[in-house]
């Protein structure tokens, strides 16, 4: 068995219980939450926070993390391992960590214009209307356990 790429991913919630989602840049139709690898060394707590103000501009001070659960993975399927770098492609999948974030009221708007430029969208959704059919097939089941363990909600599909 392979190793598995240490990941974290924020579930952003602001103050009406929408989550947000982001449509990938390079791949239009898959939305996903901001996510990002661990870096060697780094504690996934630093980790989250580093990846949310790359990917959509928020700072710590902009929300407070309310619940974290681990030990979510995915296999990368052969395809997706061709386009990956040698650092990544070394690993078998992912294993993330989820942060609940509540987004506070004062915070500013996302901003997706980081460099590098990740996102090309984002929307506030409430989370059953979150839709598997946004993402990759080896990422479905993982989508799923998360929506579920924070929110207690079943997405069909």
């Amino acid at each position: 068995m392979g190793e598995y790429r240490p990941n974290v991913a924020a579930l952003m919630v602001n103050g009406n219980g929408r989550l947000l989602i982001c449509e990938r840049l390079l791949n239009p139709g898959a939305w996903q939450f901001p996510q990002g690898g661990v870096d060697e060394g780094e504690a996934p707590d630093d980790a989250v926070l580093r990846e949310v103000e790359e990917e959509i501009g928020l700072q710590s001070g902009d929300y407070k993390i309310e619940k974290i659960l681990g030990g979510y993975r995915y296999d990368f399927p052969p395809e997706a391992q061709l386009g990956m770098s040698s650092r990544k492609a070394r690993f078998v999948g992912q294993e993330q960590t989820y942060y609940l974030c509540r987004v506070k009221e004062d915070a500013p708007e996302v901003n997706l214009m980081q460099e590098p430029r990740e996102f090309s969208r984002a929307k506030w959704i409430f989370p059953e209307e979150f839709r598997l059919d946004w993402l990759p097939a080896f990422k479905k089941e993982t989508y799923r356990a998360v929506l579920r363990d924070f929110f207690g909600v079943e997405i069909q599909g």
